[in-house]
């Protein structure tokens, strides 16, 4: 049998290289914008892949569909935090985009994991 494997699930590797980029970007802002915006953009980030990794390692189905839906809330979270920092010119309208581009890939790839998980485990 082929098992999932976290590494394999492309809701988490995206949402992990997406926390990543963001740690890049905040980390080289001035202290005050790292203090405001960096710490909740950047933990509202991490919260997303960190929250399917809790949910890969439930054992029951609902469990683990409650972690994803968790690291949806966050990918609106992130998104949030991702438009203040371009309105408020910490990041550029470019960059910006990008991340919101990628970010609202997520949505749909978490659905995806809740619809496996689903379908593939009995309790």
């Amino acid at each position: 049998m082929d098992y999932l494997t976290l590494d394999r699930i492309e809701a988490y590797t995206h949402a992990y290289a997406l926390g990543n980029e963001i740690w890049e970007i905040v980390s080289s802002w001035q202290k005050f914008e790292r203090w405001s915006i960096g710490i909740q953009v950047t933990r509202s980030a991490d919260s997303m892949s960190a929250n399917i990794a809790e949910g890969y390692g439930r054992f029951h189905k609902k469990e683990k569909i409650h972690f994803y839906r968790y690291s949806a809330g966050s990918v609106m979270e992130t998104k949030d935090w991702l438009l203040k920092a371009k309105d408020r010119g910490l990041i550029t309208p470019e960059k910006a985009d990008h991340l919101i581009e990628e970010i609202e890939k997520l949505p749909k790839l978490i659905n995806r994991l809740i619809q496996y998980t689903n379908q593939k485990l009995k309790y």
